[in-house]
Formats: C-alpha cells, sequence, structure tokens
C-alpha cells in the first residue's frame, strides 16, 4: 500500500500576508533525497579520481627527472663498458708484445736456421747495401721516436714479444757485437757509404764482428738486456757517425 502522508511547507514571505503552501509527498521525498545522495556521491567519487589524477600529474616532473638520471647513469655504464673493452684489449696487446702465453709464462725462443753457404756456383756475399728493411720479422709497435736533433734518443724503441727474430736491415760487415751498459746485447753494421745500423736489447745474438751479414738476415732475438723496462728493439741509423730519423729509410709494414 501506497504511502499517501505528505509533508507541507508553508512559506511567509517578508513583509508580505498572502503565504503560500507547498506539499511533497513522503515517497516523492524518499526519491530526491536519495537522488541526492547518489549525486552527492558521484561528487565525491569525481573529487576523488580528480585528487588521484592531479596526484599522478604532480609526480611527472620528478619520474622524468628520474628517467633523465637513469638515462644518463645507462650512458655512463655504456662508456664504462667500452672503456673496460679498450683496457682488457690494450693488455691483450701489451701481453702479446711482452711475449706473455696464456699461462702466463714466456715462450721458448724460437731459433733461425743455421748460417749457409748458397750453393749457387756465382753466388756470393752480397755487397754492403743502405739499410732500407724493417729490422723485425714483425712490424711491432712504435713505443718511442727519435727526438729532435737525436741526443736525447737517437733511434726508435720498438715493443715486440721476446725472442722475437732481428733482421739486418741491410747487407754489410758486423763491425761490434757484444754487451753495452745502455744498449744491453747489440749490433752494429756497417753498410758502408758512413752509413751504420745499431740493434739494442737484444737477448741473443748469432754474429760476432767481422761477420758478412745479408739484408733480412736473422742477426739476434730481441729481449729487454741493459738499460730497459720491456722486451724491444732499440734501432738507431747513423751516417758519418751522427743519428739519423730510421724512418726517413725504412718503412715500418
Amino acid at each position: 500500500m501506497a504511502d499517501e502522508r505528505r509533508l507541507t511547507f508553508i512559506v511567509v514571505p517578508h513583509g508580505d500576508l498572502e503565504t503560500r503552501t507547498f506539499e511533497i509527498s513522503y515517497r516523492r521525498l524518499r526519491l530526491m533525497l536519495g537522488a541526492a545522495g547518489g549525486f552527492l556521491v558521484l561528487f565525491i567519487i569525481m573529487v576523488a579520481s580528480w585528487w588521484y589524477i592531479a596526484a599522478q600529474a604532480a609526480r611527472v616532473p620528478a619520474l622524468e627527472r628520474e628517467v633523465a638520471r637513469l638515462e644518463d647513469e645507462r650512458r655512463q655504464v655504456a662508456e664504462l663498458a667500452r672503456a673496460l673493452a679498450e683496457a682488457e684489449a690494450q693488455y691483450e696487446r701489451v701481453r702479446n708484445l711482452l711475449g706473455a702465453t696464456a699461462d702466463g709464462k714466456q715462450p721458448e725462443p724460437l731459433l733461425p736456421p743455421l748460417r749457409q753457404e748458397s750453393s749457387a756456383p756465382d753466388a756470393g756475399p752480397q755487397e754492403p747495401t743502405q739499410p732500407d728493411a724493417w729490422p723485425l720479422s714483425e712490424a711491432g709497435y712504435i713505443t718511442r721516436r727519435m727526438a729532435s736533433g737525436g741526443s736525447s734518443h737517437p733511434g726508435l724503441d720498438i715493443a715486440v714479444p721476446k725472442d722475437s727474430y732481428i733482421r739486418a736491415a741491410g747487407a754489410g760487415v758486423v763491425s761490434a757485437a757484444g754487451t753495452d751498459e745502455v744498449y744491453g746485447e747489440f749490433v752494429l753494421i756497417d753498410h758502408g757509404g758512413g752509413i751504420e745500423s745499431m740493434y739494442g736489447h737484444a737477448s741473443r745474438l748469432f754474429v760476432a764482428p767481422g761477420d758478412r751479414v745479408e739484408r733480412h738476415e736473422v742477426i739476434a732475438l730481441s729481449g729487454s738486456t741493459g738499460r730497459s723496462t720491456a722486451p724491444h728493439l732499440h734501432f738507431e741509423v747513423r751516417r758519418n757517425g751522427e743519428a739519423i730519423d730510421p724512418l726517413v729509410m725504412i718503412r715500418q709494414p
């Protein structure tokens, strides 16, 4: 059974003797209150959603700064990784130049074949020639060039593994070979015309003063004797006793 009760509102305007009366049923009042409550709940939900969105939006600048920081750190890590890879490659090159094997031991020296006279009937020793050949069996790495004027460093320092072949840069006669306080085990070759070549810091010599050597002939093994801190060849070219830049006459392979 429908609730037919009504609620009456009497409105008395100020200064007016006439009154106005409004009636509303309890049923309609409940509907209106229910609708108002629904709108209130919807409003609260909208306000809460707006607050959440506003809070998330306020975090955007901080998140952007965090992303930028992470990107910068990622770039730094990538640069460090590249630097580490380059350092490892450089370390491996140095190990190879120093002649180290995988287990850290020095390899046994390779010895050249014994010097033999040519079997050709008309063949003879080469005439002395100006040095124009690279003095090693491999390119090596030039760690120090000739200083200006040639007084402080009169030649090239070429890093190679210990016991690499040292070859005569040109045909000539060994004018000196032995041990020096600075150059260690060394060989000095006279190429004629006032031209000489010198090979220092060897670990072993295969020639003696007075020997005739051919261009590219193995005359010694590289080492670190004398005033040296690592295996390398100190190579000089001299004209009338004065050092000249070897790279003027010889090209590195």
